[in-house]
């Protein structure tokens, strides 16, 4: 992998500063590749990043890639774009309007702006989201595409229009349909991801809630499985034009998942509130990645080692911002 990725000397990394593309932007560093990070840090955070502003291959931009002038020119030279930023599918209800200009605008943008520097490859960071309620089991990347919210309909236009450029421009496109990812750096606020949420409730001695009863099924992938799928869609060419599903094949109810949490923090004043059913929420997820698979990927972090450590880190994480906040008092 390191050989191929020579052939790469600098990379745009949308979203660098958020959870996934900051941990993209670590492993393009460790491989020697120069880096842009474009984010506009409505989401991404300086924290993830920081520790590599020392480094002279690295670049942070405060950019919004809904706004072309603001990205294009940071394009030139770059051989290599994983585009990561994205509206989160927790916000899409607040704001449809944004959640389009970004998902579906905004990788307009990158397209054109990576056309016209010409850029080698683009790896689009896509959801499983764009398939809707699945009907069929295990699902394949030749699902039925009908999105059932705002988020699942604007990551389809960004679909649409990444597969367009492979075939009407000739830019090597590769889709990633990413699936309840998780790990270090996830955001834990009330619009991050459910295995942050539980650690920082958990953490704060707060009940861990569950919107619907507990049922809902989903595959969580460690994140570090994420950056190497990344990794292999800039290197193999005979993914481009295609999109696959990053899904571990793990499959945990969200009951499950909040009962692991609850048996790690071992606090016997912590229990489970359940709500109401969430709005477009999936209630089952069987999902193939046998297509993925057949490029010799293997998915290295199992569940519970990867839900321990990210755990542990968060409530590190959280402990030390805590800290760090009475000593600034």
């Amino acid at each position: 992998m390191q050989r191929k990725l020579a052939q790469f000397k600098k990379a745009i990394v949308t979203g660098g500063a958020g959870f996934v593309g900051s941990h993209l932007v670590d492993e393009l560093l460790r491989n020697d590749i120069e880096v842009v990070s474009i984010d506009d840090f409505s989401a991404g955070k300086d924290v993830n990043i920081e520790h590599n502003f020392d480094n002279s291959k690295f670049k942070s931009v405060n950019a919004d890639v809904s706004k072309y002038e603001e990205i294009r020119p940071h394009f030139e030279g770059v051989d290599l774009v994983l585009h990561q930023a994205c509206s989160k599918n927790t916000i899409c209800m607040r704001d449809p309007a944004r959640d389009l200009e970004v998902n579906a605008l905004g990788t307009l943008n990158v397209l054109l702006a990576a056309k016209d520097a010409g850029v080698k490859r683009v790896v689009h960071a896509s959801t499983g989201s764009v398939y809707g309620e699945p009907h069929i089991f295990p699902t394949t990347e030749s699902h039925p595409l009908a999105p059932v919210s705002y988020y699942g309909v604007s990551k389809l236009a960004g679909e649409r229009y990444a597969a367009l450029f492979n075939t009407l421009h000739g830019l090597d496109t590769v889709l990633l349909r990413y699936f309840h990812v998780y790990g270090p750096r996830q955001d834990n606020s009330d619009v991050g991801g459910v295995v942050s949420i539980f650690c920082r409730r958990a953490h704060e001695g707060k009940d861990l809630i569950i919107y619907g009863d507990g049922t809902q099924v989903r595959s969580f992938t460690y994140v570090g499985d994420v950056v190497r799928i990344n990794l292999l869609a800039a290197v193999e060419p005979a993914m481009v034009g295609k999109a696959f599903n990053c899904a571990s094949g793990v499959k945990i109810t969200i009951q499950e998942l909040a009962e692991r949490v609850l048996d790690h923090y071992k606090n016997p004043n912590l229990s489970i509130e359940y709500r109401d059913w969430k709005p477009g929420d999936i209630k089952n997820f069987d999902v193939s990645n046998e297509a993925l698979r057949s490029f010799g990927f293997d998915f290295e972090k199992d569940f519970d080692t990867g839900l321990s450590e990210t755990l542990t880190w968060t409530s590190n994480f959280i402990a030390n911002k805590s800290a760090a906040a009475v000593a600034a008092s």
